[in-house]
């Protein structure tokens, strides 16, 4: 991807070095966060450790390397980017676009939807508006998933966009509505859903990369590489040696793979509605 010397995002809060610890004390609440983080593909361990330790939010001395560095630059440039998509295409159709705020943090962090770390990887909190971002997960990406290159990170950052997106038009909200109604099968299908429509989100963004010539010789087949890496099929094969479908809540490597590329040749929401595809 063509991003140096590009236009950074003012919308960056670098809270790397700061190590904060959530006041959840364990409760009930801690145990709802945790399962929260769960039925989204995180691993809840990390906040039930982290929560047990009490509450204090103190700055340490952080030395990031020139390569993180560069990374941060970069995904500060690919945010920028989506904020100019998704103006434009809210723009077109009427309404405003708030831009979201990306968190770049160490270890963990302290969002409103609760404690996460390094192990939960990317999320987006609806809460408030933010993406939250660990730049290990660029290594992470890179050596355990197999998914190297820039753009293979700018899809996961546009993945996570793809979710402020659904908070703005009101999709998350009838998603997240549903949970008390249907039962954890159920919902996890509509999670499954709700990701490969941020994938095909993604897909858009992609798509208006490429008319702004952004894009290099290679950077699609690193998204849809990092999109199948981490399909919930693939995951679990790799890590237990089988899947178990009914426990999936992003899809899999070839759903997530076809849903970014529907956005990519799309490159707007018209052929997005994961909700009513009869076949995903």
């Amino acid at each position: 991807m063509l991003w140096k010397g590009r236009r950074e995002s003012s919308n960056v809060e670098d809270r790397r070095g700061r190590v904060s610890k959530a006041a959840v004390g364990g409760g009930i609440g801690t145990i709802v966060i945790a399962l929260v983080i769960y039925l989204l593909g995180g691993d809840p361990s990390q906040l039930l450790n982290v929560t047990q330790q009490g509450s204090s939010d103190t700055e340490t001395t952080y030395q990031a390397t020139a390569e993180e560095n560069e990374l941060a630059k970069f995904v500060s440039v690919v945010l920028a980017d989506t904020e100019d998509v998704w103006q434009e295409q809210f723009r077109k159709s009427g309404s405003s676009y708030d831009n979201p705020k990306l968190v770049l943090y160490s270890g963990s962090v302290e969002s409103a939807c609760g404690m996460s770390g390094a192990a939960t990887g990317p999320f987006y909190c609806p809460a408030d508006h933010k993406v939250y971002i660990d730049l290990s997960f660029y290594n992470e990406l890179r050596e355990r998933f197999r998914a190297p290159g820039d753009f293979a990170m700018a899809y996961v950052i546009a993945h996570e966009v793809g979710h402020h997106v659904q908070t703005l038009i009101g999709i998350n909200d009838k998603v997240m509505a549903l949970r008390s109604r249907v039962s954890d099968t159920e919902f996890r299908k509509y999670l499954v859903r709700l990701e490969l429509q941020a994938d095909y989100l993604a897909g858009v963004w992609a798509h208006h990369a490429e008319k702004m010539k952004l894009l290099e010789e290679g950077d699609i087949e690193e998204a849809m590489n990092a999109a199948s890496a981490v399909g919930d099929d693939r995951i679990q094969k790799n890590a237990q040696g089988y899947v178990v479908p009914d426990s999936f809540t992003h899809g899999t490597s070839e759903q997530r793979k076809s849903w970014f590329l529907k956005g990519f040749k799309a490159g707007d929401l018209s052929e997005g509605d994961t909700f009513k595809a009869q076949s995903l």
